[in-house]
Order: C-alpha cells, then sequence, then structure tokens
C-alpha cells in the first residue's frame, strides 16, 4: 500500500487506465468474435475501426495494429467474404456532393451581392483621393 501522496494518485490512476484500456480491448475482442461467427465487410470494417481507435489512445502500437489487420483481411479473404472495391464508396459521396453544392452555390450569390454593394463605395474612395492628390498637386 503506497504512502506517499503522490504514489497514491499514481495507483488511483493506474486503476483507471487498467479499467479503460480492459475496456477497449473487450470492445476489440467483440467486434472480432462478431466478425469472426457471421463475416462481412461492414463488421471487417468495424473490427479495423476499432484497431484504429485503440492505436491513437496509446493502447496499441500502429504496427501491431496494422499486423492485425492484415492478418484479418487474409482470413477474410480465405473466408470468401466480400470486400467493398470502393467504387461504392465513391459513387455514394458523389451522390452527397449535390446538396453540399447547392449550399457552396447559395453562399456565394451572397457574397457576390455583397461585393457588388462594396464596389461602389470603393470607386467614390477612389475618387475622393484622386481629388485630393489633384489638389494637392495644384497647390
Amino acid at each position: 500500500m503506497p504512502i506517499i501522496k503522490s504514489a497514491k494518485k499514481a495507483a488511483r490512476q493506474a486503476t483507471k487506465r487498467r479499467a479503460n484500456n480492459q475496456a477497449i480491448k473487450k470492445v476489440i475482442r467483440n467486434a472480432l468474435k462478431d466478425f469472426h461467427n457471421k463475416p462481412t465487410a461492414e463488421k471487417m470494417a468495424v473490427v479495423q475501426s476499432e484497431y484504429d481507435k485503440a492505436v491513437k489512445k496509446g493502447l496499441l502500437k500502429k504496427n501491431t495494429a496494422s499486423r492485425r489487420k492484415a492478418a484479418l483481411a487474409k482470413w477474410a479473404k480465405e473466408h470468401n467474404v466480400k470486400l467493398s472495391t470502393g467504387k461504392k464508396a465513391i459513387e455514394s459521396k458523389v451522390a452527397t456532393k449535390p446538396a453540399t453544392e447547392k449550399k457552396a452555390s447559395a453562399t456565394k450569390a451572397t457574397t457576390t451581392k455583397k461585393t457588388a454593394e462594396k464596389k461602389p463605395a470603393t470607386a467614390k474612395k477612389a475618387a475622393t483621393k484622386k481629388a485630393a492628390t489633384k489638389k494637392a498637386t495644384e497647390k
């Protein structure tokens, strides 16, 4: 049992971190079991995502997660899991783009209106500057 205050705090932190790490590992294990029971591309993506999250949180090293994901992909290929080729993902992004383009075109229209309104004001300023320079040169 720690006696020093900092050692007590370190012990508390260690127990919290251990609990968090075990929870993350449990999520990975459950996702992996789920994938092995009924292998699909979506479940494989979930497992790979969990590995990436574990790396981001510092639970696994990058190469360890990479090795496990490669083994997962190899296992999926052996069990004839159809992996997405990427065309569907691109098509889904293209399908969502028109909605964002509408928003972008609406904002562009408002900005062009604002700049059109500002142009006469800048023309007036330029005219006054020219008049001021003419007066200065005449003197």
